[in-house]
């Protein structure tokens, strides 16, 4: 299978049901992985699974909390009965709009139940699995990890944790043969992105869609599908001598804007 190949992989994609989680999803399937996606939706779970096999790839559909410590790791101790993990993807988060006065308690337990938690969940019932033959895990952070962001302040602070988590892993896994590194997109276009806008700008849909675009540098949102390859680059044996890393992909907004 011509570059990028994932032939005989098993990859473990949380999230992998929509949005840049179904992009991932897609793209390591066409590669060979055999991929288990965690996701909370069921109906978008089996849809997803059912796109791919009929495509000949391979999927199986978990249902999935990963906010559940016990839940995600039984999930994943049935997949490593039946194969050993090669690459996890932790893809799966949630957003929050609104600064540090706007953001309940209730709001910044929600989002480090999911966005900070569910990564530690996930690493935390894998690591000893991938111990075995070494392996990849991949981190779904954000730029607002890196660059002050208005009205993200719980958001904010569950991607800078998503950072922090993905270099102390490749600090103390290297020697174990598991790299762990992080994605970090601007905005990208998801049927959130269509969700949040209908929901807060109605009838001026078209007119915020151009608004954010603009925002970055390159003058559009970016595609799932750009972010699917920018992982299975670093999932794949090519990005064999790169752990520990951050990679903003982000039409130019760290760097040009300001």
């Amino acid at each position: 299978m011509a570059g990028f190949s994932l032939e005989n992989k098993t990859a473990i994609i949380t999230g992998g049901a929509s949005g840049i989680g179904e992009a991932i999803s897609k793209k390591f399937a066409t590669q060979g992985a055999n991929v288990h996606i965690l996701e909370f939706n069921e109906e978008s779970g089996a849809n997803i699974v059912a796109a791919i096999t009929k495509e000949g790839g391979k999927a199986t559909f978990y249902q999935c909390d990963v906010s559940n410590h016990k839940q995600v790791a039984g999930i994943i101790d049935t997949i490593a009965k039946e194969n050993s993990i090669d690459i996890l993807v932790n893809n799966a988060g949630i957003a929050h709009v609104g600064n540090l006065e706007g953001t309940e308690e209730s709001d910044l337990d929600r989002i480090y139940n999911v966005n900070v938690k569910g990564v530690y969940n996930c690493m935390h019932a894998a690591i000893s699995k991938m111990k075995e033959k070494g392996g990849v895990i991949l981190n779904m952070a954000s730029i607002a990890s890196s660059v002050g962001i208005s009205d993200r302040f719980a958001y904010s602070m569950s991607k800078g944790a998503v950072l922090t988590m993905t270099l102390s892993v490749a600090k103390d896994y290297v020697t174990e043969g598991i790299r762990c590194n992080c994605i970090s997109p601007a905005r990208v276009h998801t049927p959130f992105v269509d969700g949040f806008i209908k929901k807060n700008y109605p009838g001026r849909e078209a007119e915020m869609f151009e608004n954010l675009s603009k925002t970055q540098p390159i003058g559009r949102m970016g595609k799932p599908e750009e972010i699917a390859n920018l992982a299975l680059y670093l999932c794949s044996d090519e990005a064999s001598f790169i752990t520990g890393s951050d990679f903003p992909i982000d039409g130019g907004f760290i760097k040009l804007n300001g």
